[in-house]
């Protein structure tokens, strides 16, 4: 639940960035289903390259095609091939699959495909398009995921899949700035885990999935999203299968349970978050939530106590560390010209400048100011020594800008002359050279509570104070006007400005946020607010036993020995821990900065001796005093006096201590005369012998180093000659790499879309080879010359023809068919493109039935013809019996096993059109005969029929080998006799024929 309460105060201690948007919850509870029309709410990205086909197929396989979310697919695609991805994805998935056109406006339910050899990007809801330029590295990933960043904040999704190189990481951190969401493929399940593995390295990666993982991931998220950010906006939680409350956070108000997040996060790094804007820290709260899946605080509260991964990804978001090379290309364009040129002009031989980069994240912006000075230096031919302050409050950023590696998508952000000149090439990352990293030094440090840098000659603290409350910003100012000499520069973000302190400042760019002090600023006070102190639990009190602290050990020492005179505490490098009594009369405050170091403090009488006394002491681990001093009126008061120092080591707590935390009290005892007991020390004996000291080592050190100096340099001459030579030679690989790189993942993007194409061939294939087995047919496939590119295995039959006559012509190859115009009917086929067929027979005494058909290969001017050989023996015998029969003058029919009419001749369908069944309805095929003349309605009446009938069972029941019946069959006009004749079929066919013969005539030349 997004809690109401604007309790939770957050701040950005360091880390430029950019925060525009709030991110995203999530529920349980579906939506309202969407219609598809208008714009989508939701746009998710997909960055694929090597390897990638067969993920994205995976991943579209595994989505819903009514997520109301448009998906937009970038690949690195070859310029010079046509890609088949539409049709490829379109197999795996039920939304349209669409190549992109130029202004193609984003639609919800629909896949986008980036066309080969062009740049997208995506301005409000239209994609455009730009050609690639081949001379440059191009990273359309990373262009599309800015873009999109940039125009649909929180709604982005962005999806890292397998690919070489490392496209798309910075458009990942783009969307991470925004408030999107970003998920990339676990590299142990990615064929290519180039790109995958860039991605996570930054930090910014919310969820890594096996690729069967990520499709139903993005359907739950887009399911519970809208019902999430509603109830988000009404501030109340919403239904749905939200974890458990756990018993010790039961009950928790949302503005209770904020600030024991931001408690918690505070204990877990030394940083004071309640310094950050309410918003800020709320809505990186949010978005963590929903990406795991939380609904209440509370529950998020509980995840925070439990996982300490969780604990530390919420800190970074926190921290937002977004940076780049040359961000905001215009603002380090002015602050080089206006600036850099400036004091490089003005800096004295020998001198150094001073450089303070707050809130360097990653150290992209330190080692651009870097650069920035580096070419001034060479255009001026001016090397002063340059010392830039690199600081960020997170050790992880601190740690990898050290290290100086960056992914080769830097190559987009540098100017080829810097990438050149500044980094070398390794293991598919830039590396910067030592020449530039030794100019950086590169420390944790927190703008708002550690002590600032002095006598910086210009500061830099871009992005950092917009993330922070007001007063927060003024306290950071103030730091950084007190680090600056007079006349240095501030460089600030472009949505900050100066607070409270803009009288100090003259504007030297108000467009570009440059400004120069005009004066020193003050130091700044010890701030409570800037330091972490959030107690958990009460503060207990010390218990016996407990390490006693520096002034209590020295308040117990005073009381032991007597009444405490003015003395001071001090540790190992002479600084004041704590005073004891009235030091008025023997310290003073001097010009400078400001310090707790006795040297500038004692007055100029008590120095030297102070010094030396504590110098003994520390030597020899015993008390040690002075003579009394004599000092004349106005020194250490308005009456002159006399006072011994005195020097007391105080013992450790602990044995074993460095020097630095070792500690003394030095005491100003005032005495009446010069008499004591107390042993004194011989101050200039003391300071000569510490002189004595330092001077033997510093003559060791000097020696020492000019040795090494003098090996240094004769290594330096060797290897600076074989620099050069591995430098020219590193330039030349480096650019060829880059373009073999590039070809490479184009090559197997096409690769995998061949192959594919070669998997769905085969299949189709197969599939031919098998219609063609089963349908036992011979085909012939000729090409426009007739010469055979394929035949199935029944065309053996008829052609001598084997796998190696493949690409011979037709012509040259001898067949066992009486047609000597077959060449001559194929190429009238391929002339006229009309389907031919023809009749032959062939020489084993079998009939054919041959088609000629032609087609066209798709995409291509190839045509061919393909012949198919039918075997119509069967047919033609079929026919030959029926003509046979049709001869015959009686009336001839077949019966099958059941009595039904399976041929008739032409004698028997005249009879019957003569005698009352023209359509032959009764007595033609597929009638059953003998149920037909059951029934009475038969030519043969009475007993006939009955008779009739018995005997035609009793031949298809292999009762009788024949039957024979006379039987009358009067016509209208005159009285007629039949003879019927019934016989049975030889095996293995069953039924009978049957034959009617008119025997009227011979009945009457017998009665005659």
């Amino acid at each position: 639940m997004k809690p109401t309460a604007k309790t939770g105060k957050t701040k950005r201690m360091d880390g430029p960035s950019d925060d525009k948007t709030d991110a995203d919850l999530t529920v349980t509870a579906p939506p309202a289903p969407q219609e598809d029309t208008g714009a989508p709410q939701v746009v998710v990205a997909i960055g694929a390259s090597a390897g990638g086909l067969d993920a994205l197929e995976r991943l579209f396989g595994a989505l819903p095609s009514n997520t109301g979310a448009a998906y937009v697919v970038i690949q690195h695609l070859s310029p010079d091939h046509k890609s088949i991805m539409a049709s490829l994805l379109a197999r795996h998935t039920r939304m349209p699959v669409v190549t992109v056109e130029d202004e193609m406006a984003l639609a919800p339910n629909s896949v986008f495909l980036i066309p080969p050899a062009t740049i997208m990007t995506l301005e409000g809801r239209h994609l455009r398009l730009a050609p690639k330029d081949r001379r440059v590295l191009s990273l359309p990933i990373d262009a599309f995921f800015t873009s999109m960043a940039a125009g649909y904040g929180n709604r982005a999704l962005a999806v890292v899949l397998s690919g070489t190189g490392s496209d798309g990481t910075r458009g990942v951190s783009a969307v991470h700035a925004a408030g999107g969401v970003a998920i990339a493929q676990d590299p142990r399940d990615a064929r290519f885990d180039g790109m995958p593995r860039s991605a996570i390295a930054t930090g910014f990666i919310d969820s890594t999935l096996s690729i069967d993982r990520i499709g139903p991931w993005i359907a739950d998220y887009l399911v519970r999203r809208p019902a999430l950010v509603a109830a988000a906006e009404a501030g109340k939680t919403p239904e749905g299968d939200s974890p458990a409350l756990p018993r010790q956070f039961e009950g928790l108000e949302p503005q209770e349970a904020l600030g024991r997040v931001i408690e918690i996060l505070s204990l877990s790094g030394g940083v004071n978050f309640t310094d950050y804007k309410s918003g800020t820290v709320q809505r990186r709260i949010e978005r963590r939530m929903g990406v795991r899946q939380i609904t209440e605080l509370s529950s998020y509260l509980e995840l925070l106590t439990q996982d300490r991964a969780e604990l530390a990804t919420l800190r970074r978001e926190m921290l937002i560390p977004v940076t780049s090379f040359f961000r905001d290309t215009e603002a380090f364009a002015e602050l080089s010209e206006r600036v850099i040129d400036a004091l490089v002009a003005e800096a004295a031989v020998g001198s150094t400048l001073r450089v303070w980069s707050a809130g360097c994240a990653t150290g992209e912006e330190a080692y651009t100011l870097a650069m920035l000075f580096f070419d001034a230096f060479e255009r001026a031919g001016r090397w002063p020594t340059l010392k830039i302050f690199a600081t960020d409050v997170e050790p992880v950023n601190i740690e990898q800008a050290a290290t100086g590696f960056y992914p080769e998508t830097i190559a987009a952000d540098l100017p080829g002359t810097f990438l050149e000149r500044f980094f070398t090439p390794r293991g598919g990352q830039f590396v910067v050279r030592p020449e530039l990293r030794q100019s950086i030094v590169f420390a944790r440090h927190n703008i708002l509570s550690d002590p600032p840098f002095t006598r910086m000659d210009l500061v830099s603290c871009r992005n950092t104070l917009i993330y922070l409350r007001p007063e927060a910003q003024e306290r950071a100012l103030r730091r950084m006007h007190y680090a600056l000499r007079p006349g240095g520069f501030l460089f600030l973000g472009g949505s900050e400005a100066l607070v409270h302190v803009q009288d100090d400042f003259s504007v030297l760019s108000a467009r570009h946020r440059i400004w120069q002090a005009q004066r020193s600023g003050s130091a700044p006070l010890t701030d409570r607010k800037a330091g972490l102190y959030i107690n958990a639990r009460p503060t207990r009190r010390r218990t016996e036993g407990a390490p006693q602290t520096a002034m209590e050990r020295g308040l117990a020492a005073l009381q032991k020995a007597y009444a405490p005179p003015p003395s001071l505490l001090v540790n190992g490098r002479h600084e004041i821990l704590h005073s004891y009594g009235d030091l008025s009369r023997f310290m003073q405050i001097r010009d400078g900065v400001a310090t707790l170091e006795i040297g500038r403090l004692l007055i100029e009488p008590l120095l030297p001796v102070a010094s030396a006394l504590l110098f003994k002491a520390a030597r020899l681990g015993e008390e040690a005093g002075s003579d009394p001093l004599h000092l004349a009126e106005g020194v250490a008061g308005p009456e002159a006096q006399w006072v011994r120092l005195k020097v007391m080591p105080i013992a450790p707590a602990q044995e074993a201590v460095p020097d630095e935390v070792r500690l003394y009290l030095l005491v100003f005892e005032t005495v009446a005369s010069d008499e004591d007991d107390v042993p004194v020390v011989d101050i200039d004996r003391e300071v000569g012998a510490r002189i004595e000291m330092l001077e033997a080592e510093l003559a060791m050190t000097r020696e020492s180093l000019q040795a090494m100096i003098e090996e240094l340099e004769t290594s330096n001459e060797e290897l600076q000659a074989t620099n050069e030579e591995m430098m020219a030679s590193n330039e030349e690989l480096q650019s060829a790499n880059e373009e073999l790189q590039s070809v490479n993942e184009e090559l197997n993007s096409v690769n995998a879309e061949y192959q594919e194409k070669i998997d769905l061939l085969n299949r189709s294939n197969a599939d031919l080879d098998s219609l063609t087995r089963i349908m036992a047919m011979g085909a012939i496939f000729v090409d426009a010359d007739l010469r055979v590119t394929r035949f199935s295995p029944d065309a053996v039959e008829l052609f001598r023809i084997r796998d190696v006559d493949i690409g011979r012509p037709l012509g040259d190859i001898t067949h066992r068919l009486d047609y000597a115009g077959l060449l001559d009917d194929l190429r009238r086929t391929l002339r006229a493109q009309s389907r031919h067929e023809r009749e032959v027979s062939g020489l084993n005494g079998r009939h054919y039935l041959v088609r000629m058909l032609p087609y066209k290969v798709p995409s291509s001017a190839a045509q061919g013809v393909v012949l198919t050989f039918v075997d119509i023996t069967q047919t033609r015998n079929l026919q030959l019996l029926q003509s046979v029969i049709d001869g015959l003058a009686e009336h001839v029919a077949v019966l099958d096993g059941k009595g039904d009419i399976m041929l008739v001749n032409a004698a028997w369908t005249r009879f019957a059109a003569e005698n009352g069944d023209p359509g032959a309805a009764h007595t033609g095929v597929g009638v059953n005969y003998v149920g037909h003349c059951d029934t009475g309605n038969a030519a043969i009446d009475g007993s006939y029929a009955k008779r009739a009938v018995d005997g035609i069972r009793a031949v298809l029941g292999g009762k009788q080998d024949q039957f024979s019946l006379e039987y009358p069959c009067d016509a209208p006009e005159c009285p007629r006799w039949f003879v019927m004749h019934v016989r049975p079929l030889a095996n293995p066919i069953q039924g009978a024929v049957v034959s009617h013969v008119e025997i009227t005539r011979w009945r009457e030349d017998v009665a005659e």
